[in-house]
């Protein structure tokens, strides 16, 4: 290596530099807590239990779609037997009424931006 002298430092600075939001994370002490989204006034319980509507919401809303559009499946039947309508503004929305309390809470704090708006309309009018 005829340049290790440039090449080692450079690796060094390149890896504080890039590591510096965690160490500033670190060094701050305080955890940041998880948003809590609006939970239904009248329902009990989701579709599905709250671990998995946390990993898999998003899998789950897309097999809808997919479900709905390609082969006109619009009912899902859960494990137990409760049937729901395979749509995001009746189902979901029915029971967390507020965009802006529920889907947004989540999805500004893990800075994501889904495309379900693109073809749904908010049914607060909140767009």
């Amino acid at each position: 290596m005829y340049d290790a002298g440039k090449i080692i430092p450079g690796l060094v600075v390149f890896l504080a530099v890039a590591t510096v939001p965690i160490w500033y994370n670190v060094a701050s002490g305080h955890e940041v807590a998880a948003p809590e989204i609006e939970k239904p006034a009248d329902e009990t319980q989701c579709v599905a239990d709250t671990a998995y509507m946390r990993r898999e919401h998003m899998q789950l809303l897309s097999s809808w779609r997919d479900d709905v559009v390609r082969s006109d499946d619009r009912v899902y039947t859960t494990a137990d037997g409760r049937r729901y309508d395979k749509s995001l503004t009746r189902t979901c929305l029915g029971c967390h009424q507020s965009k802006a309390n529920s889907c947004d809470r989540c999805h500004d704090y893990l800075d994501v931006k889904p495309y379900c708006w693109e073809c749904h309309v908010d049914p607060k009018g909140g767009l």
